[in-house]
């Protein structure tokens, strides 16, 4: 099938469902002969590079790759298992070097990809472009059926793709999100040229892969579901002691937190708050043989909580460098609400007239970042760019800033 021919003919009609990948399903390399074949036969190819990931993310504490897509015109598509290489894939770093790589979604699997030893020098994020053109759905699925009217069969995305050996529909799946990424990347470039944001696109391409690691979180626990529900400091710390004793077991085992303990459990301990290890195993969630065999553990992780001292008790509220809830800014400081109110809606029709999404034009923490506390030198430009937005953002954003923050409640 001449899938570029058929785009145009098959526009108006039903998207032709793609099964089976063009040149067949290759072989998933696990040797080292079979890598260092496949290193060549990307160094052979021409153009651009797909590239994708599959994690077990749900399944392992981890977030290593499991398998490796790639796709080069001249090459074709190789899967790469990387587990037989102890996540060292560093021998396709040099072929990969120089192209061009195509990804959807690429903040999601660049940390796996450098963690198995590859890197991209340049970056083509198809989500990100879709965005940045105004389509209504950027989804990989949505974004081939519009632009090139090909149905991707809904996949195996977050499947277990920690098991061995792995399905043969799960392989179609994921060969096939590769075999669309390089013709997808050209109709996005040419509608971000058609709209003249290629610039804007290729700047928001950069920051992604130039973008360092995130810093890890003052107190992550405080992320479990439903704490809500829980104010007293002392209840506090038996969540927080049973998250850090969860958070142990399951990168001692690799395998996902809510595997080893639901947040559910956590909050119904730290609630009950036993006074044994047999009033704990007797709360519902804790009857599975499961957790009956760690009682003592998740016992004693509540008992440390309950020892300690006062001024080691966790504050009710997390500590924070930013604004606060933007709820409460009313009350706090009504101007700050104003700032933000015409701040939003500027940024809402600028929305509306360039066709990107209000989330791309400005970062919402920097906006209320930049409301919550202006520039007290009035560079509204120097302070979108010290808060990480780009050239083309601040081009766009920074006079209509200027103009909000100038509101009073």
């Amino acid at each position: 099938m001449n899938r570029a021919s058929d785009r145009t003919a098959t526009a108006a009609a039903e998207p032709i469902p793609l099964l089976r990948p063009a040149d067949g399903l290759p072989s998933v390399v696990t040797a080292d002969g079979e890598l260092r074949r496949a290193a060549e036969q990307l160094a052979a190819g021409r153009g651009p590079v797909a590239v994708d990931a599959e994690r077990a993310s749900g399944f392992r504490y981890s977030q290593r790759a499991y398998l490796v897509q790639l796709r080069r015109d001249g090459a074709g598509t190789t899967l790469v298992d990387p587990i037989p290489f102890g996540s060292d894939l560093s021998l396709l770093a040099s072929p990969l070097r120089e192209p061009e790589w195509v990804l959807h979604a690429a903040s999601q699997d660049l940390p796996c990809l450098a963690e198995a030893g590859l890197v991209p020098t340049r970056l083509f994020d198809t989500e990100l472009a879709g965005r940045l053109t105004g389509l209504p759905r950027v989804g990989l699925g949505p974004l081939v059926e519009q632009l090139l009217g090909l149905r991707l069969e809904k996949g195996h995305g977050a499947a277990d793709w920690s098991r061995r050996p792995l399905p043969e529909d799960w392989l179609v799946y994921a060969a096939l999100d590769v075999e669309v990424l390089l013709e997808l990347r050209d109709a996005l470039i040419g509608l971000l040229t058609e709209q003249g944001k290629l610039e804007w696109a290729e700047q928001e391409f950069e920051a992604i892969r130039t973008a360092p690691p995130p810093p890890p979180r003052s107190e992550p626990w405080r992320r479990t579901s439903g704490i809500h529900k829980i104010r007293k400091p002392r209840l506090l710390a038996g969540v927080r002691s049973l998250w850090q004793a969860r958070d142990r077991l399951a990168a001692e085992r690799d395998v996902a937190p809510g595997r080893v303990l639901p947040d559910t459990a956590i909050v119904e301990a730290a609630l009950a708050a036993p006074g044994s290890p047999q009033a704990l195993a007797a709360l519902p969630v804790f009857r599975g043989r499961s957790q009956r065999r760690l009682t003592d553990y998740w016992f004693t992780a509540l008992a440390d909580a309950a020892a300690l001292p006062h001024d080691q008790l966790p504050r009710p509220t997390a500590p924070s460098d930013g604004p606060p809830p933007v709820a409460r800014w009313s009350d706090r400081d009504p101007d700050a609400a104003a700032r933000l109110a015409a701040a939003r809606a500027a940024l809402a029709t600028l929305s509306q007239e360039r066709s990107v999404p209000v989330e791309n034009l400005v970062q919402p923490d920097l906006l209320r970042r930049v409301c919550w506390s202006p520039p007290a030198d009035g560079d509204v430009a120097a302070a979108l760019n010290a808060g990480g937005a780009r050239p083309w953002q601040i081009d766009l954003a920074a006079p209509l800033l200027e103009q909000a923050l100038q509101a009073r409640a």
